[in-house]
């Protein structure tokens, strides 16, 4: 795509996300007993949107364990008091970033049976068992959440039983009611309000669990794209004819006034078989920077399994260390205008020398619902990961009618649902990018390679990393190089 603007805003590039709990815990059967009177709670809030009207309502919250014994946390819930701003208004959950991981975070909402001036809805949060419990003392660290209107236009919260504009800093707040096993711990509910096990609960769904059953049985005849990229060069008629194009010239992302360069996209002989080779150079300048992209010709990727083997580079070939480049392997569909329902991305992003505010390697799992380019308002959510991914390493995710799951090396790193499944069909890329001029001020020339050995994508599919493995074996040992039975959209 042409530009790819990121969160640099607070709310994304906070503390080490926890990554999500292995399939195995969330499956594990716990003992749930009755609230003792030894369970005790305290609920702190802040806001990040401290204006009487905002694009979005960011109440962020988290909670510590103030009593004497353990309590999982998917015995609590949490609730958000606030006036709607019309009696069909609807709104949307989406959480930004948490320590337990968003994918660990539900949040839905509901109707008051008693209105007042200030409540006539509720926002409550609830947490799976991939959360994890509670023990004596213990918080659950910041949990980033946000809701919106779900017709995109500006909320009014001035007038919301549960926001402060002053509170800009996390304090304890008895405005927000936490609630173990449905009885009532902490805060105080608009008047006639409290909650109970019984309360009515409506409007925006919470995430499903990823065992959803939408997604039908793996079927051996589904359609499937898959390169293992044994091509010459990148100006070669097989790379166009297999439903590639290379980009070139200049445009976003990545520093203003690059060049996009096809000739450093290359097919070298790496262990006996050819690879995809993404070049970045850089002297430090604009002027003197080299990226490459390439990405496919037909928007036809939405549900299903997408998967690479891709070696990134935490150093370069030759010069100085230290550029803010970005290693990706992505899809998305390109966005029309701002906030426009459609769009949608999936990223894998590898950031070997930091960036966007970070000081050191990281990796990225972003999943995009929309953004709005100016003013910057971006919905998205994000996993990672704060260490090196120097190497091969086998990158996928799924996405089916519940949640994009991302996993590395076979391993379950980010979960998101909605509202950030993708709408439309989408292309798959590869790039590899300059982020700025500000990780290494030599002038001396370097450059960083990122390699692909394959990409591969099933249609509908949702294949475990094991299968995946395997059927790209089967492909490669029946000497398939290339392969595309998917249907155009």
């Amino acid at each position: 795509m042409s530009a790819r603007p990121r969160t640099t805003s607070r709310r994304a590039r906070l503390a080490a996300a926890a990554a999500i709990t292995a399939a195995g815990l969330a499956t594990t059967a716990l003992t749930v007993a009755p609230a003792s009177a030894a369970d005790k709670f305290s609920v702190q809030y802040r806001t990040s949107a401290s204006g009487a009207t905002a694009d979005q309502s960011e109440p962020w919250l988290q909670v510590t364990n103030t009593g004497s014994g353990t309590v999982a946390l998917n015995r609590i819930t949490l609730r958000y008091y606030f006036k709607s701003d019309g009696p069909s208004t609807t709104y949307r959950f989406a959480c930004s970033w948490a320590v337990k991981g968003c994918g660990n975070i539900t949040g839905t909402f509901g109707t008051l049976a008693n209105p007042t001036a200030t409540a006539d809805r509720y926002l409550e949060i609830g947490f799976t068992a991939g959360a994890g419990s509670l023990a004596p003392g213990q918080s659950t660290g910041d949990m980033q959440l946000r809701f919106y209107r779900s017709d995109w236009q500006t909320l009014t919260q001035s007038d919301d039983y549960s926001f402060s504009g002053t509170q800009t800093g996390y304090a304890d707040w008895q405005k927000v009611t936490l609630q173990e096993d449905g009885a009532l711990i902490w805060g105080t509910a608009p008047a006639g309000n409290n909650p109970s096990p019984s309360a009515s609960s409506s409007s925006s769904p919470s995430p499903s669990p990823s065992g959803s059953t939408s997604t039908p049985p793996v079927d051996p005849n589904a359609p499937v794209l898959f390169d293992d990229f044994s091509y010459n060069t990148s100006s070669d008629a097989a790379v166009q004819q297999h439903g590639w194009t290379v980009k070139s010239g200049q445009g976003g992302p990545g520093v203003s006034g690059a060049t996009w360069s096809p000739a450093d996209v290359t097919f070298p002989t790496v262990g006996g078989s050819k690879v995809l080779n993404l070049r970045l150079t850089t002297d430090g300048t604009a002027s003197g920077t080299k990226e490459t992209e390439i990405q496919t010709t037909a928007r036809k990727f939405k549900n299903g399994t997408y998967a690479a083997r891709v070696k990134f580079a935490d150093a370069p070939n030759s010069g100085p260390d230290g550029d803010h480049i970005n290693q990706t392997f992505f899809a998305f569909t390109p966005l029309n205008a701002p906030m426009d329902p459609n769009y949608s991305e999936q990223d894998f992003e590898y950031l070997p020398n930091g960036g966007w505010g970070e000081q050191s390697n990281i990796m990225y799992e972003t999943t995009w619902e929309t953004y709005n380019p100016d003013p910057w308002n971006a919905v998205n959510t994000h996993g990672e990961q704060r260490q090196s991914f120097d190497g091969w390493h086998l990158l996928q995710f799924t996405i089916d009618n519940s949640n994009v799951t991302y996993y590395i090396d076979g391993q379950v790193v980010a979960t998101h649902g909605e509202p950030y499944l993708p709408e439309t069909p989408q292309f798959i890329d590869f790039n590899h990018w300059l982020i700025d001029l500000a990780g290494q001020y030599s002038t001396t020339p370097r450059s960083y390679d990122q390699q692909v050995d394959y990409v591969y994508f099933v249609k509908d599919q949702v294949l475990s990393p094991a299968q995946v493995a395997g059927n790209v074996a089967a492909l490669r040992s029946a000497g398939t190089a290339f392969k595309d039975t998917v249907p155009g959209s």
